[in-house]
């Protein structure tokens, strides 16, 4: 089995579950499953990079990829999709694989939790 084939079905079994962190999502690869936004609560907070967070910011939380990855986060109901910057840890629950900012999901049209597809930029 190649290189390419290994990575190709890791990359599905990623998706399948719906539950992957995303450690394997390289450039050339998308993975689903389900995102919240966070907002007010944290806003003005510092983020496990260091910055103030704030909502009105295309940023977004990721458990594992390294803060500055921008990364196209597609709403799979509405089709809309946005790029966000990765500058926080998390999701740590709810089985998500990512948490946007307030901005970043109005502009995609997500209201609580819904299904997405990432594709790293």
């Amino acid at each position: 089995m190649t290189r390419a084939s290994r990575a190709l079905i890791a990359s599905a079994l990623i998706g399948f579950a719906g539950l992957g962190s995303g450690e394997a999502l390289g450039a050339d690869q998308a993975l689903r499953g389900k995102a919240f936004w966070y907002g007010a609560a944290h806003h003005g907070r510092r983020t496990a990079s260091g910055e103030t967070f704030n909502r009105n910011a295309l940023t977004a939380a990721h458990r594992s990829l390294p803060f500055g990855t921008r990364l196209r986060v597609t709403n799979a109901h509405t089709g809309r999709s946005v790029v966000v910057r990765v500058n926080d840890r998390g999701p740590f629950g709810g089985g998500r694989v990512i948490d946007i900012s307030h901005a970043a999901a109005r502009t995609i049209g997500l209201s609580g939790v819904g299904e997405v597809a990432l594709a790293r930029l």
